[in-house]
């Protein structure tokens, strides 16, 4: 496998390096965010400063995926979110990626500029969805979910889910070099998953894969610290840093700036030289 990815002309290191990508949700009813970036301004406004604070990706999404969300047509998902890609990509030079389990959506989508498809439900919803990255070529993020936290051994069955997803990929004729995993934090796991999840991250680069961490403002975040989704910076901070730890390729965050200060300091200190530092001791 290559040592990087290339998504939309630019190019990713696989590993020793943990990139940003900055959600844009322009969706009424996201549980963090719903209704600040419905209009196309707001939304360009808000990806022009994610993108001074060092975001590496935009994630346009035109449909929430909380607990309990409203489903949508495709037609009003893709009026939401094509317009959106179009501006975007005709106003900046950065990657973007289209937050969507639907082929339809995401064709539409790639249609007007978008370079990578992030699905929430791994190629499992939508029986089309491969079919349509493969044959546009683009790079997907492939997320670990459940209908139902029901497990028998936990990590066990969430490393067995994603071998499923992967089958599917290869069978539709997805590269593996145009592949990026997730472990689904929040998705069809109870809260002791979530934090199982946090704390083994490494076991899922077991599968060879760079992997995408998805934590920010999450209810783990909200159940652990007893705060609402505007005020759980700080928890988020402490996953990315420990993405970091544990060698994630990418996060996946509102707050950039925060975040890209954390991923800064934990590389910093994850690749400093110690020989070094153990010849200005003695």
């Amino acid at each position: 496998m290559k040592r990087s990815m290339n998504i939309g002309g630019k190019e990713f290191e696989r590993t020793g390096h943990t990139y940003i990508m900055g959600i844009l949700n322009v969706t009424p009813d996201s549980f963090s965010d719903g209704g600040k970036y419905t209009t196309l301004d707001k939304a360009l406004k808000h990806v022009e400063q994610m993108i001074q604070e060092g975001a590496d990706i935009i994630d346009i999404g035109g449909e929430s995926t909380r607990p309990g969300h409203t489903l949508i047509s495709d037609e009003e998902e893709i009026s939401r979110v094509v317009p959106v890609i179009e501006a975007v990509k005709q106003q900046f030079d950065i990657p973007v990626s289209i937050d969507t389990y639907k082929s339809a959506v995401a064709e539409a989508a790639i249609l007007a500029g978008a370079d990578l498809v992030n699905d929430v439900w791994g190629l499992k919803y939508d029986d089309k969805l491969a079919k349509v990255i493969s044959g546009a070529k683009v790079p997907c993020c492939l997320m670990h979910n459940r209908k139902a936290a029901d497990y028998e051994h936990f990590m066990t069955d969430c490393l067995n889910d994603l071998r499923e997803t992967l089958a599917i990929a290869r069978t539709a004729g997805i590269e593996d070099e145009q592949i990026i995993l997730d472990p689904g934090v929040g998705f069809g796991k109870t809260y002791e998953h979530n934090l199982i999840v946090m704390k083994h991250l490494d076991v899922f680069r077991e599968l060879g894969y760079p992997v995408l961490l998805g934590t920010s403002r999450k209810s783990m975040i909200g159940l652990t610290l007893d705060l609402p989704a505007d005020q759980r910076v700080e928890g988020t901070l402490v996953t990315t840093v420990m993405g970091v730890m544990a060698g994630m390729s990418f996060v996946r965050v509102h707050d950039v700036e925060a975040n890209r200060r954390a991923i800064q300091m934990a590389e910093a200190i994850l690749k400093v030289r110690e020989e070094s530092i153990w010849d200005t001791l003695g």
